[in-house]
């Protein structure tokens, strides 16, 4: 009888299912020792990172041990060397001449000295020479033969200084001039007066020698200014300490030389008008923005540009360069990048772009009057400039117009460079999680090996998490983007909801602000017209900031000085000094001169065009590199000797006009080209959006480029073309 047992299965059956569940295990096998692989591979993945990271971490630290080691050594050798030499600081001599009697001295301690450098300061015709004057001093510098040689020979006269004096006798001007000195000679020097009368002339004369001939001297600031640049450009260093850096190469420079300053005149050397006018306005903008009148104002031009986010970046942009073309540059910064700020942080916009765009038509602006910039100012102060008919109407009248072809090409020009930038900040806090949370999902899925059908489960559940997050990503995303675009449909309840979080906060502080900020303007045209005010920028503001100081009742004054950049104010004092040392080294004089010689070469034909366009760029590329204020004092003597040469034949004032534009406008190049974009970069860093050297390169001197260009133009077609030049 056969029983059927169901437990029990035959040969057959029994043969396939050990050979299913042996397939199975053998399966499950090679799944783990996979899985082991995995986990190994994945282990030894980590581990490799590890050593990667730490050989980066590892070679971080030794570039920066030799940076900090390169450094301390530069520093300890400058040192060294401006501690070994002492001051040559030389007593004034008192002397008096005539026509009938002349003064004379011999030098014997010139030694191995490659230059000697002589001042004299007397009642001289000031900045240029006045060909028409009949009453003049001449100085003659000769060496004498050897006292030890047997044969006698006459004094060799190598240089002739002819000096005219002013007629009136009431200043006292001090020149310098440097001679070249072949030998090692004892050296004398003559001073006679030819005057029209018998009368005395007194001066002053003061005598020094120097080590290093002049291309020496400009080589090696040539260098000490490349190496700022160097540090600055690739972040080494913070571009305070890069200009501390400079000016104590330069100083120790200066030493070796021969020429080492005394702590008294490193201290004059810096412009305390324009850290007066800096350290007020920001004590002005600090009480400011306690009002909350920086986000009203942020509100109202969003509200004006009607959700339109270039429509109020050209709004702000043209707001800007009005306000600087009346105001100081800088000034004008120091109001306007608060506002920006917030207004960018209002709109989850990137504040950077937007300030670096205002800020170059802050200097596209400011060159429209002679107010507006510095070299402007230092322009038609000067009396010659005067005399050659560019006053202030005038001057202001010729560059206005030049300034307003330059803002309609710079307009669609900054379009253009700013077409693929993105305006709007980065994502916000959710937008962020949620990407980094789809990141860790796939990760995980993406490490689960789908060998069997739970773990082809499990990774599917997870890839089907990953779409659902990445579907909630582009929703928010395309929200997001939605109330940044240029083109914000819902800019109406947008507008409503900011003005009820903006508003002003204290509006007795504000009426205090506005009534002292007014004041402070209204004193800064009145000081440019009337002749009665005996004030200056920096003592306007720092009135203005004490008289507000006093109305605010602040307590916390601590606060208030805090918000004081003073990494700015030491960079420009170190600038002012690093600029002044370059410039005693011959830097700038040196560029003048080379500038000269080229226009005098050309033929005179061409001579006219030939120099506009050589003026304009040495002085727009010049600008970029150095502070455009010692450039532009040290050219004004060069053109108007250029312009009076009978050899040469130009009017000057196609000269003096190039000189302005290019040093207004090529201080859009770079960075530290113009005092408020190094204001503006410091307010910004202050408020976290600080924007690099590159950065500011990239847009800055694209536009410098475009708008000296069309300033040449301008300047041609006017004066060669036209013939503007009376």
């Amino acid at each position: 009888m056969a029983l059927h047992n169901p437990d029990f299965t035959t040969d057959d059956d029994s043969w396939n299912n050990s050979s299913a569940e042996f397939e199975q295990r053998s399966h499950l096998g090679s799944e783990m020792a996979s899985l082991s692989r995995s986990a190994s591979s994945e282990k030894y993945e980590l581990l490799d990172n590890l050593h990667v990271k730490f050989n980066l971490s590892k070679m971080r630290c030794c570039l920066r041990f030799l940076k900090v080691s390169a450094l301390f050594i530069f520093v300890v050798v400058c040192s060294i060397l401006f501690s070994t030499y002492p001051d040559q600081g030389a007593p004034w001599q008192m002397l008096a001449v005539s026509p009938l009697e002349s003064y004379s001295m011999n030098i014997t301690d010139f030694r191995e000295s490659a230059l000697l450098k002589l001042e004299l300061g007397g009642p001289f015709a000031a900045d240029v020479v006045d060909r028409r004057a009949e009453e003049y001093i001449v100085v003659q510098i000769g060496q004498i033969e050897d006292p030890g040689s047997r044969r006698r020979r006459q004094p060799q006269v190598l240089y002739n200084w002819s000096l005219p004096l002013n007629s009136r006798r009431n200043e006292q001007v001090i020149t310098t001039r440097i001679f070249e000195i072949l030998n090692s000679n004892a050296i004398f020097i003559n001073i006679q007066a030819f005057l029209q009368e018998s009368a005395i002339v007194p001066l002053s004369m003061k005598h020094q020698y120097l080590h290093a001939n002049i291309e020496t001297q400009v080589t090696i600031a040539s260098v000490i200014l490349a190496g700022v640049y160097v540090l600055i450009i690739l972040e080494v260093v913070h571009r305070t300490l890069a200009a501390m850096l400079g000016s104590l190469a330069a100083l120790a420079t200066l030493a070796v030389v021969g020429e080492r300053p005394s702590m008294v005149k490193v201290v004059e050397w810096i412009d305390y008008e324009t850290l007066a006018l800096l350290f007020g306005m920001m004590l002005l903008v600090a009480i400011f923005s306690e009002t909350g009148f920086f986000d009203y104002c942020a509100v109202k031009a969003y509200q004006l540009s009607r959700g339109r986010v270039w429509a109020m970046i050209i709004i702000l942009c043209l707001i800007a360069a009005i306000l600087s073309a009346f105001l100081d540059n800088v000034t004008t910064m120091l109001l306007f990048t608060p506002v920006t700020i917030r207004l960018c942080e209002v709109l989850n916009l990137d504040p950077r772009h937007v300030l670096i765009a205002e800020v170059i038509f802050t200097n596209i602006g400011g060159a429209a009057t002679a107010v507006g910039d510095p070299p402007n100012v230092i322009i038609v102060s000067k009396q010659e400039v005067r005399k050659a008919g560019l006053d202030f109407a005038a001057f202001t009248g010729h560059m206005f117009v030049g300034i307003c072809l330059v803002l309609l090409v710079s307009f669609p020009f900054l379009r253009l460079l700013y077409w693929n930038k993105k305006l709007y900040n980065k994502e916000p806090s959710e937008i962020v999680e949620l990407k980094h949370e789809i990141h860790v999902w796939r990760l995980t899925a993406q490490r689960i090996n789908p060998a069997s059908r739970e773990e082809t489960a499990v990774k599917c559940l997870l890839m089907q998490k990953v779409l659902t997050l990445e579907i909630l990503l582009r929703k928010k995303l395309k929200t997001f983007h939605r109330q940044i675009s240029q083109e914000d449909k819902n800019w109406e309840t947008n507008i409503q909801e900011l003005q009820k979080k903006h508003r002003i906060t204290d509006k007795m502080l504000l009426i205090k602000c506005l009534t002292v900020l007014g004041f402070v303007i209204l004193m800064f045209f009145l000081n440019s017209f009337v002749p009665g005010i005996h004030l200056d920028l920096g003592w306007i503001v720092m009135l203005g900031a004490i008289w507000l100081l006093v109305l605010a009742d602040i307590h916390d004054f601590e606060m208030i000085l805090n918000r004081v950049e003073w990494a700015t104010l030491l960079f420009f004092a170190a600038l002012f000094v690093l600029m002044e040392a370059l410039a005693h080294l011959h830097l700038i004089d040196y560029i003048g001169e080379q500038t000269a010689l080229l226009i005098k070469v050309v033929p005179e034909d061409q001579r006219l065009a030939i120099a506009i366009i050589l003026v304009l760029w040495v002085s727009a590329l010049a600008s970029s590199l150095i502070d455009n204020i010692p450039f532009t004092a040290t050219m004004i003597p060069v053109l108007l000797n250029l312009s009076q040469d009978p050899d040469v034949n130009l009017p000057v004032k196609p000269l003096i006009f190039s000189l302005a534009m290019g040093a207004c406008l090529g201080g859009n190049g770079t960075l530290i080209g113009a005092s408020a974009n190094v204001v503006c970069a410091g307010i910004a860093e202050q408020h976290g959006y600080g924007f690099s050297f590159m950065e500011f390169f990239r847009l800055g001197f694209p536009m410098m480029i475009v708008s000296c260009t069309i300033g040449m133009c301008y300047l041609l077609v006017a004066h060669v073309v036209l013939g503007w030049n009376s």
